[in-house]
């Protein structure tokens, strides 16, 4: 129209970016302080052409992936810090290095096993949540099995033969234990140092605003090279909630992992969302054929979970932390890509825009934005 006034992004000059912000958003409703917010690993914190290739799929809030053994101290944390900072990305997840060079790290397999040694590792990590505090960094995730069962993971051709993760128990159910993780532990056992493990780092945790947040054991098998695992059942995840009952003592809620147990993640994720116990989400999908034993992961848009439902229920319940739409299928398109940007491929740019889609279509449906 004739006389019109430009909007502000024009007025900037021919060379400005298009990147309008109007008053008022006439568009899809978009990650706020009172939304949940979606994150992906990053490789490298330091590199800035990584740090871009995320911004640019929308993705603020960074999931550090490849850290060093505990702890960490403010010398590596704030040059991280700060050179997200460059991007107004922050780090909003680190995550304790519970495996390391195809196996359980040593230094937490003292803690899992409660060998000499586990005060000296617990106190590390105990010094790290300090300092992760002092730097405003919210969630530390961890695990807490005596050895991950992926012996039993396979590729298998999905659609258009993308690579699919198939998981079938029979595979390792007779494979022995491993010298290097030392003597089978029973399931009770591995509880009681996982209650010690809790009781110390917890109150830490809480001083000083950090959330722990355990990630259940994936694949979730009863036992794992002679050793019982636990978090490997619904009933497990509650007894660990009600073990410390804290806001700092929280899951990290995946729903895949939530259909692998062969529980219904709506419920599930009622439970943990209701009380505030989900330290952040694992977004992602699966068919199932035998709980626990059988399965294989999928595309999050043609598995067993409606993943729409566990988005408005996360909405539903007032989360504001990170979703992570992880494990990405493989795809043509990335084969040849180089190691470096194998952290934002086309794989994980689809799983962020669809989970972005049903994020915003969930915000608008369950809070009118």
């Amino acid at each position: 129209m004739a006389g019109a006034a430009l909007p502000a992004w024009a007025q900037q000059g021919p060379n400005a970016p298009y990147n309008p912000t109007p008053n008022k958003r006439l568009g899809q409703p978009q990650e706020g302080p009172d939304t949940p917010k979606i994150t992906i690993y990053m490789n490298d914190m330091l590199d800035n052409a990584e740090a871009i290739r995320i911004k640019q799929l929308g993705v603020d809030w960074i999931d550090a992936a490849g850290v060093p053994e505990q702890p960490w101290g403010i010398d590596y944390l704030q040059p991280r810090v700060d050179a997200l900072k460059k991007h107004n990305m922050r780090i909003g997840i680190m995550m304790i290095r519970w495996s390391y060079k195809g196996g359980l790290d040593p230094e937490m397999n003292k803690i899992v096993r409660g060998l000499p040694g586990r005060d000296e590792e617990i106190g590390k990590i105990k010094q790290t949540i300090v300092n992760m505090g002092k730097l405003g960094i919210p969630v530390l995730e961890w695990n807490f099995y005596t050895h991950r069962a992926t012996d039993a993971y396979t590729t298998v051709p999905g659609r258009g033969g993308a690579g699919m993760l198939d998981f079938n128990y029979d595979r390792m159910k007779d494979l022995p234990p491993l010298p290097a993780d030392g003597a089978p532990q029973n399931y009770e056992d591995t509880w009681k140092n996982l209650t010690y493990f809790l009781k110390e780092v917890i109150p830490v945790a809480e001083k000083n605003n950090v959330v722990m947040s355990v990630h259940a054991n994936d694949p979730p098998s009863p036992m794992s090279r002679g050793s019982a695992q636990v978090l490997n059942s619904f009933s497990d995840w509650k007894r660990l909630v009600e073990t410390v009952n804290s806001p700092s003592n929280t899951f990290t809620w995946d729903c895949g992992v939530t259909r692998e147990l062969g529980e219904d993640p709506i419920v599930v994720g009622n439970w943990l969302a209701s009380r505030n116990r989900i330290g952040q989400v694992h977004f992602r999908n699966v068919v199932l054929r035998k709980p626990r034993l059988d399965y294989t992961e999928v595309f999050p848009d043609n598995g067993d979970n409606d993943m729409y439902e566990v988005m408005k229920l996360l909405v539903r319940n007032n989360y504001k932390r990170l979703i992570f739409p992880e494990h990405p299928r493989g795809l043509d398109t990335d084969k040849l890509l180089p190691r470096e940007a194998q952290s934002t491929n086309s794989g994980w740019a689809y799983n962020v825009g669809h989970c972005r889609a049903m994020l915003q279509i969930a915000l608008r449906e369950i809070k009118g934005l």
